[in-house]
């Protein structure tokens, strides 16, 4: 039904917490747009079914009347929609091996796909994300498992005091008590260990200025890669001072050819060109905390090899943490070896038998790998998101999506976003057909 919009439940994973629209989003839509809304039943939302049914929604089982459908992680194959439209994180456009069943359903029950994560203006940007609620969420974990693994290594330190992201209420709340550990590091200096202090932060976009938004709060002196290499050659770190180093492309890989220079562009268009050269930075990090976006084509900064010459040189290395935000299991961080959920996010790869267990005691990192971060932080990634995708969705409940692709009239970031459409895949993804 035209001008009639849903939201589903998040059934894929019980800690999932998020929406994609708020209950004010949904009052603005009711209100001024004339849009009906249904909200499927679902008790795990931070936001209550009375949240939504004051600003105007509806509560309802049956999704069937909706023109369209929005949701936020992957719909179980059993619940999607037939024969209807609907837009949530599908992770198949890689042609994830996964996730191909899931997409085979979609073109078997004629479902309309439409992908946020291709949502992009003409240039190719994105445009709906929950980009740096990853990298806060992410970041607040790292500096709570530090202090967490110092603990049970028997080190008494002030990163005790923080707690995993989704115990807090808010955001502002875990920031609060950053500024208390910020203070009492500065009141009491930081644990003796004889290793340096260092939080290494992986990219510069969007989920690392996350990330460097908390660690940030701390009482952190940035230093450049340049100047974080030349504190390795001359053994010249202060051990009473928190380092922050951010490495992004240009510092973490090299050319192969030694005659060649780095360039950012040829470096995204050939990147078998290219090998890594993060090893040199991994001894003296304390905290990894990874951002970058990352497909096969390119090198990997963490081998399995890295960890074990690391943990075979001495029994507890520098090395405590890796977050491996971006997460994509032996992908840039190869001992990433399973994605992990919030309310179990964690296990310590062994540097030695190349196994991996749960918790953070262990013979070598912990590996944090929790791929639905910005859940834990549901109020303000709900409104984040939110506010990127309300522009588009009173247009997108008008669409008539009963007529073939070439006919869509429809905004066309979303329009270039559409994997699927009655049983097809659309001309920009006829390339996952082989992955099929």
């Amino acid at each position: 039904m035209l001008n009639t919009i849903a939201i589903r439940k998040e059934n894929i994973e019980p800690t999932e917490k998020r929406s994609p629209l708020s209950p004010n989003h949904i009052n603005e839509l009711v209100k001024n747009n004339k849009i009906k809304m249904l909200l499927e039943p679902w008790e795990n939302r931070h936001f209550t079914h009375q949240n939504y049914i004051d600003n105007g929604g509806q509560i309802s089982e049956d999704l069937t009347g909706a023109n369209i459908i929005f949701g936020v992680k992957e719909i179980p194959i059993e619940d999607l929609p037939e024969n209807q439209a609907a837009v949530f994180f599908s992770h198949t456009i890689k042609g994830q091996s996964y996730n191909m069943p899931l997409l085979q359903a979609v073109l078997d029950k004629n479902v309309t796909l439409i992908d946020y994560e291709k949502v992009t203006d003409e240039s190719g940007k994105r445009l709906i994300f929950f980009g740096p609620y990853a990298g806060l969420a992410g970041a607040i974990n790292s500096i709570w498992l530090l202090g967490q693994r110092l603990k049970v290594e028997g080190i008494e330190n002030p990163f005790e005091m923080m707690q995993q992201a989704n115990s807090y209420k808010s955001l502002d709340d875990a920031k609060a008590v950053l500024k208390n550990i910020n203070n009492k590091i500065q009141t009491n200096g930081l644990p003796q260990t004889g290793k340096p202090w260092v939080i290494a932060v992986t990219g510069a976009g969007t989920v690392s200025k996350g990330a460097q938004e908390i660690v940030d709060l701390l009482p952190v002196k940035a230093v450049s890669p340049a100047e974080f290499r030349k504190m390795q050659q001359d053994n010249s770190f202060d051990l009473n001072t928190l380092y922050k180093v951010v490495i992004d492309c240009d510092n973490f890989v090299k050319p192969i050819n030694p005659a060649d220079n780095f360039d950012w562009q040829d470096y995204f268009t050939h990147p078998e060109k290219y090998e890594a050269d993060f090893a040199q930075y991994i001894p003296d990090i304390t905290v990894l905390i990874n951002c970058i976006f990352w497909d096969t084509m390119f090198p990997k900064l963490v081998t399995k090899q890295n960890i074990k010459s690391l943990y075979g040189k001495e029994s507890q290395p520098n090395l405590r943490i890796i977050a491996d935000i971006t997460c994509d299991v032996e992908g840039s961080i190869e001992c990433n070896q399973k994605s992990t959920a919030s309310d179990n996010p964690t296990y310590v790869f062994d540097a030695f038998k190349q196994t991996i267990k749960d918790g953070i005691e262990g013979n070598g990192p912990v590996i944090l790998a929790v791929d639905k971060l910005p859940s834990e932080l549901p109020r303000e990634a709900t409104k984040f998101f939110g506010d990127l995708l309300f522009p588009f969705v009173a247009d997108l409940a008008k669409v008539d999506f009963t007529v073939p692709f070439e006919k869509l009239e429809m905004p066309a970031p979303f329009k270039r976003a559409m994997i699927a459409h009655q049983g097809n895949l659309t001309p920009d993804y006829e390339y996952l057909k082989k992955y099929l």
